[in-house]
């Protein structure tokens, strides 16, 4: 090993260590989100957590899902839109052969070979077992190697300070972040915040369940009618699969 490697390894172990103790408000921890556990135990490599929109049922004026991500994690931006954090947003895609155009909320894809874990220095982007796909805080420096890697524009950058934080969502100034499929949700046997928003207020566009569990919903449906991955042709093998688009 050289001793640029070796004096690398030494910063990013300091860092870590020192980012262990932070926390980015008074009372909030950052906490290791890979180490989430569901009803205490470990996540499982048997689930793989997975999300079907149902693009005909999702209508180009609702929000529903992207209003509950936001008080549910609290990442409301300051109004500045080119530096807020945005881990769900409505977008607006159109057929350039036919002109027809539909709208649909995208997020982080949670890839089954997300680029993001691929290219970070530290080890902060990371799978859990189970397909969900996090950053962790205590050892993201802000390189921003994934929001570059990350083909769906889905992770944002911390430039403000943070406020209104909510514990199990810590945040921090100079790290990235994106959706996290309401991890601390799915760890206690909920569905994350969007989904429950749109079955509420929105059109029930939105399925969440087990990947692998062929007696799920979102698999029934998969078996039934099919669905796209966005930009298939990456071979990403992305948890979260649109259809009719």
């Amino acid at each position: 090993m050289s001793g640029t490697d070796a004096s690398r390894r030494r910063f990013l172990a300091g860092t870590a260590a020192a980012a262990a103790g932070l926390a980015v408000a008074p009372g909030v921890l950052l906490m290791p989100l890979a180490q989430a556990r569901r009803a205490g135990e470990p996540a499982s490599s048997d689930v793989r957590w997975g999300l079907l929109v149902d693009t005909t049922r999702c209508s180009d004026g609702c929000d529903a899902c992207v209003r509950a991500c936001k008080e549910e994690n609290g990442w409301e931006g300051v109004g500045r839109p080119k530096t807020d954090a945005q881990w769900i947003r409505k977008v607006k895609v159109r057929d350039p052969r036919t002109g027809h155009t539909q709208s649909l909320p995208l997020m982080c894809q949670h890839c089954k070979h997300p680029p993001c874990v691929d290219v970070c220095p530290t080890g902060a982007s990371m799978k859990r077992a189970d397909g969900i796909v996090l950053v962790d805080k205590h050892i993201c420096i802000g390189c921003r190697y994934c929001m570059m890697a990350c083909p769906y524009s889905a992770r944002s950058f911390v430039h403000e300070d943070v406020r209104d934080q909510r514990e199990h969502a810590p945040r921090g100034k100079g790290t990235v972040e994106s959706c996290t499929l309401c991890v601390h949700r799915v760890d206690a046997g909920r569905v994350p915040a969007c989904v429950e928003a749109c079955a509420a207020e929105g059109g029930g566009a939105l399925v969440f369940g087990d990947l692998k569990d062929p007696s799920s919903e979102i698999s029934r449906r998969l078996a039934a009618h099919g669905a796209e991955e966005i930009r298939a042709d990456l071979g990403l093998d992305t948890g979260v699969r649109y259809y009719g688009i």
